[in-house]
């Protein structure tokens, strides 16, 4: 009787675990390692305008993800400021959220606008970017994207 007790406590334990670091999963593009971005700097981005992949030297953790950079000043930047250096929809393709789906983007592909970055899948089949910028309308998808957002990081898809 005793073991059982002590079997449902671990598997309690072990489940509030478990939810508690799968939801950071869900909100946010990394790989089990918790690394963001495929380990490209948010500094970069936004600072620079360039896609630089960071260097694990140079690395800081904000809400149990990992952020690389490619200098200590960018790491120090990142960490005076985290949360104006977080990609937009957790580093999932900005056109995806805006179509309502999650989809890993390229690192090279981005746009900044208005002080944030938006990243977008590319492949031999899709340019998310080229999607973006067609409709001639970032306010109107950002809105859209936003509200589809809301909802779409709490699932993991």
């Amino acid at each position: 009787m005793k073991s059982i007790k002590n079997i449902s406590t671990l598997l309690v334990v072990l489940f509030i675990t478990t939810a508690t670091f799968a939801q950071d999963k869900k909100a946010n593009n990394i790989d089990n390692s918790n690394i963001a971005l495929q380990g490209y700097s948010p500094v970069s981005y936004l600072d620079l305008g360039i896609a630089q992949r960071g260097v694990k030297e140079f690395k800081s953790e904000h809400d149990k993800v990992v952020y690389y950079f490619t200098s200590k000043e960018q790491k120090a930047k990142f960490d005076q400021n985290p949360n104006k250096y977080l990609p937009q929809y957790g580093g999932y393709c900005a056109f995806g959220v805006y179509a309502g789906a999650k989809f890993r983007p390229d690192p090279n592909k981005f746009i900044v606008k208005d002080g944030k970055y938006f990243l977008y899948l590319y492949n031999l089949e899709l340019d998310a970017q080229q999607l973006w910028l067609a409709e001639k309308n970032h306010s109107k998808l950002v809105s859209v994207a936003n509200n589809n957002w809301d909802k779409l990081k709490k699932t993991y898809n």
